[in-house]
C-alpha cells in the first residue's frame, strides 16, 4: 500500500460548479477501488483576496492509501472525473490536478502557506513540481495547480475545522434552495459546536449559498460529529443528491500575516499592522467608515465597511491618537483611494483622552452661558450677567468605544475569519481516525 494525495482546484466558474462536489463525487468513485482514506477530505481557502477567484478560492485534497498497482487506474479517474464536471467553456476556468506520493516535503508545506498569504505565480509551482516528484497535469492555462499543490501542503495541524456539506440534484441547480429557516434557527440554538449559521443582527440564515452552484447547505463546526447531528437537525425541502463532511481550514485566520511595518503592506495580501489612528474616522455615502493608520514608516487607509456591523460601528467611534491592530485584506489603490486594508477585525489596544470645548457656567446662576460673538464674551440668558473675562472650559469625557477585539458581522465574515465563538476553541493535532458514515453515498 502507498499513500497518495490527490490535490485539485479552479475548476468551477460564476455559472456554476463546485471543486467541492467534484471532491464528493471522487469519494465516491474511490471508495469502489479498494482504496481507504487516511483524512476527512481537505477543503482548504487559500488567499481570499486574489482578483480572479470565483467565490471562497478553496483548493481540495484527497488522501488516501491504495495498492501500488492500482495507481494508474486511480490516477485515470481522477483526471476524467475532474475534466468532466469543471466548466471548461468558461474563459477562467483553468483545472489543475496533483498526485504526489508518500510524506508531503516541507518546500509544499511552506508553498501553502504562501498561497493562503499571498498571490502566487504558477511558475513557483512549476518548479517546485520538479524538485519533489509531483504529477501535475492541467487543463487549458492550469492555473488550479497551484491551488492543488497548495491543498496538499496545508496539512492543518496547528488549526481546524470541519464542514458538512449537502448538494442538490441537477435538475434544481439555479432554483430557490429549499431549506426550512425555522430548522436551522431551531439547530442553531441546539448546536453549541456549530458557528456562523445564522446572522445574530439580521436574523438571516446563512448556512445556504445564494449563487448556482450545486451546494444545497454548508454547517461549519469543531467537530465532524457535531456538524452531522446539527446537519439532521435541519429541514431539507427538495431531494438532496450526496453529502461529505470535510476537515478545513476556515474560521481559523491561516490567511493573515502580521506585517512589522506599514510600508511593508502589499495589494492582495491579507495582512495584520499596528498603528496609530491618524485621522479622525470619515462616514462615506453607504454608512461606511474611513481613517488612516500611521507608524514611523508610513500611513495607510482602513475601510470598515456598513454590512461589518460592530466594527463600523467602532471604527466611526474611533479619534486620531487611538492605537489600534488592524486586521484584513489589501485592496489597491485607485483614483479614488489610496492603498487600503479592508477590515476583517480591529482591536483596539489603548485610547487617547476624549476631551471637548464647552461654554463656562454662569458664575451667578450656574446656568451653561452662550457666546456673544468672537472675542466678545459670554452672555447667561437666565440671569442677564454678562462677561469678557470667562473663557471657554475644556472637559475629559468618557470614551465611547470599549478596548478590545471586534469582528465582522458572521454575514460579511470571510470563510477564514476567525468568529469570536472559535477563540480558545483551536486545535493542535490531526483526527487519528475518521468517524463511520462521514459521506453519503
Amino acid at each position: 500500500m502507498v499513500k497518495l494525495h490527490i490535490g485539485f482546484d479552479d475548476t468551477d466558474s460564476p455559472n456554476g460548479g463546485c471543486t467541492t462536489h467534484i471532491a464528493a463525487l471522487l469519494v465516491e468513485k474511490l471508495c469502489n477501488m479498494n482504496v481507504s482514506f487516511v483524512d476527512y477530505p481537505n477543503l482548504v481557502r487559500l488567499n481570499p483576496n486574489v482578483p480572479w477567484k470565483t467565490r471562497g478560492n478553496g483548493a481540495l485534497c484527497l488522501r488516501i492509501e491504495c495498492p501500488q498497482d492500482s495507481l494508474d487506474s486511480i490516477k485515470k479517474k481522477v483526471l476524467d472525473t475532474v475534466e468532466a464536471n469543471s466548466d471548461l467553456g468558461y474563459s477562467g476556468t483553468d483545472p489543475g490536478v496533483v498526485f504526489l506520493l508518500g510524506d508531503i516535503p516541507q518546500q509544499v508545506k511552506e508553498f501553502a502557506k504562501e498561497a493562503e498569504q499571498r498571490i502566487m505565480k504558477i511558475d513557483e509551482a512549476l518548479s517546485l513540481f520538479k524538485v519533489v516528484s509531483a504529477e501535475a497535469a492541467g487543463f487549458k492555462k492550469g492555473r488550479g495547480l497551484i491551488g492543488g499543490l497548495a491543498a496538499i501542503g496545508e496539512e492543518m495541524t496547528k488549526d481546524y475545522t470541519f464542514e458538512i456539506i449537502s448538494y442538490r440534484i441537477a435538475e434544481n441547480h439555479g432554483k430557490p434552495r429549499q431549506v426550512n429557516p425555522q430548522s436551522v434557527k431551531f439547530m442553531d440554538t441546539k448546536s453549541p459546536n456549530t458557528f456562523n449559521n445564522v446572522d445574530p443582527e439580521t436574523g438571516r440564515v446563512l448556512i445556504t449559498p445564494r449563487g448556482p452552484d450545486p451546494i444545497l447547505c454548508g454547517i461549519r463546526g469543531e467537530t465532524p460529529e457535531a456538524v452531522k447531528q446539527a446537519y439532521e437537525l435541519v429541514l431539507k425541502e427538495e431531494p438532496v443528491e450526496r453529502w461529505m463532511i470535510f476537515r478545513t481550514n476556515q474560521g481559523t485566520d491561516a490567511h493573515l500575516r502580521h506585517v512589522s511595518a506599514v510600508k511593508d503592506i502589499q495589494p492582495y495580501n491579507p495582512v495584520v499592522a499596528e498603528g496609530q489612528v491618524s485621522t479622525q474616522p470619515q462616514v462615506i455615502q453607504g454608512g461606511h467608515v474611513i481613517f488612516f493608520i500611521k507608524d514611523d514608516t508610513g500611513e495607510v487607509a482602513c475601510a470598515a465597511y456598513a454590512p461589518t456591523g460592530n466594527l463600523c460601528k467602532a471604527a466611526k467611534k474611533l479619534v486620531t491618537g487611538d492605537m489600534v491592530k488592524v486586521f484584513g485584506g489589501v485592496r489597491p489603490p485607485s483614483s479614488e483611494l489610496q492603498l487600503t486594508i479592508n477590515l476583517e477585525k480591529l482591536m483596539i489596544q489603548k485610547l487617547v483622552p476624549r476631551t471637548s470645548v464647552v461654554n463656562p457656567v454662569c458664575p451667578e446662576c450656574g446656568k451653561r452661558m452662550k457666546s456673544m460673538g468672537k472675542n466678545q464674551g459670554f452672555r447667561c440668558d437666565k440671569c442677564g450677567f454678562r462677561s469678557s473675562q470667562q473663557q471657554k472650559l475644556e472637559i475629559t469625557q468618557e470614551p465611547v468605544v470599549d478596548v478590545g477585539l471586534y469582528i465582522t458581522s458572521p454575514r460579511s465574515q470571510r470563510h477564514l475569519t476567525k468568529p469570536h465563538c472559535r477563540y480558545g476553541k483551536e486545535k493542535t493535532s490531526s483526527p487519528q481516525e475518521l468517524m463511520d458514515g462521514w459521506h453519503f453515498p
